[in-house]
């Protein structure tokens, strides 16, 4: 990417992202232009909607409490989510549960805002509460950037197969640490006018270019954590699944702006498999350079 292009796109997105120049005071590592890009919100299957951007996923699971919201993408866009929710005709303010399948900035920037505009109670499986509280400083990789996005007080403390139950919807969390240390995926039934969906909200447990499967001061359980996510997540039965990531679900493929509610083109096996398939080879292949 040469300089001046840098340059022009930081400018149309302090333009067409007020909050994108706030944002920069933090040290963010990395920006995809498709994670702000807005997107269409739409139903995915019963009361679960999607309400995120083009690449970075956040999920609105609806009940007769209030709302739950998983993950927020980037601090600038707080706003796109607020607008996807009343777009789809429920109340931003109705939100009582935050959660999310990581603690990347990417996936976790705007929970600070959001919590403070809605009240609601921050929950995230334990070992990446920390991060979570601190901006980011202590995460294993990114954390020498310093803070990466608003510090979030948590709320609850999650561990693996805990539920978070809200209204007329339970869910279960599974623990699958590798990507971060606390990185989850999250299990629920819901129901349409037709059927129950048992729909996975999955973390896809990709191995970034900076972790080492061993001699990671910060992280020296890695190469275990991986392993047991890998073998836990193709145990998982489900009817349907989503991600954290629209790209790794295939989602613009499989659905068009406009098209209509259709639950079945995520029922989608093949691809869920042939993805934590790719995700351990990359493991092994660590694992094997290392040796």
């Amino acid at each position: 990417m040469s300089v001046n292009f840098r340059i022009t796109l930081f400018f149309l997105l302090s333009i067409l992202f007020p909050g994108f120049l706030a944002a920069q005071s933090l040290s963010v590592p990395y920006l995809d232009s498709a994670w702000i890009k807005p997107y269409e919100p739409f139903r995915v299957a019963g009361n679960v909607y999607y309400v995120g951007t083009y690449d970075l996923a956040s999920y609105l699971i609806t009940t007769s409490e209030g709302h739950i919201l998983i993950n927020t993408g980037m601090a600038e866009s707080a706003a796109t989510i607020r607008e996807g929710v009343e777009r789809l005709g429920f109340k931003f303010s109705d939100i009582r549960i935050l959660l999310t399948n990581q603690v990347h900035y990417d996936h976790v920037a705007a929970f600070a805002e959001i919590k403070k505009t809605t009240g609601a109670k921050m929950m995230v499986n334990e070992p990446d509460a920390q991060v979570l509280a601190d901006g980011g400083k202590s995460d294993f990789i990114f954390g020498n950037q310093g803070a990466t996005f608003a510090p979030v007080t948590v709320d609850r403390i999650l561990h693996d197969r805990d539920t978070i139950q809200l209204g007329d919807t339970k869910l279960i969390m599974f623990s699958h640490p590798g990507h971060t240390k606390g990185s989850c995926s999250f299990l629920l039934e819901t129901r349409d006018e037709k059927r129950t969906w048992k729909l996975l909200i999955a973390n896809i447990p990709t191995v970034l270019s900076e972790a080492r499967m061993t001699g990671m001061p910060g992280y020296p359980t890695i190469a275990k954590d991986f392993a047991r996510t890998f073998e836990s997540m193709k145990a998982i039965t489900f009817d349907i699944w989503v991600a954290a990531h629209a790209s790794q679900f295939d989602l613009h493929d499989k659905r068009k702006p406009g098209d209509p509610y259709n639950p079945a083109v995520f029922a989608d096996h093949k691809t869920y498999l042939a993805f934590i398939a790719t995700m351990q080879r990359t493991y092994n292949k660590r694992l094997k350079e290392k040796k």
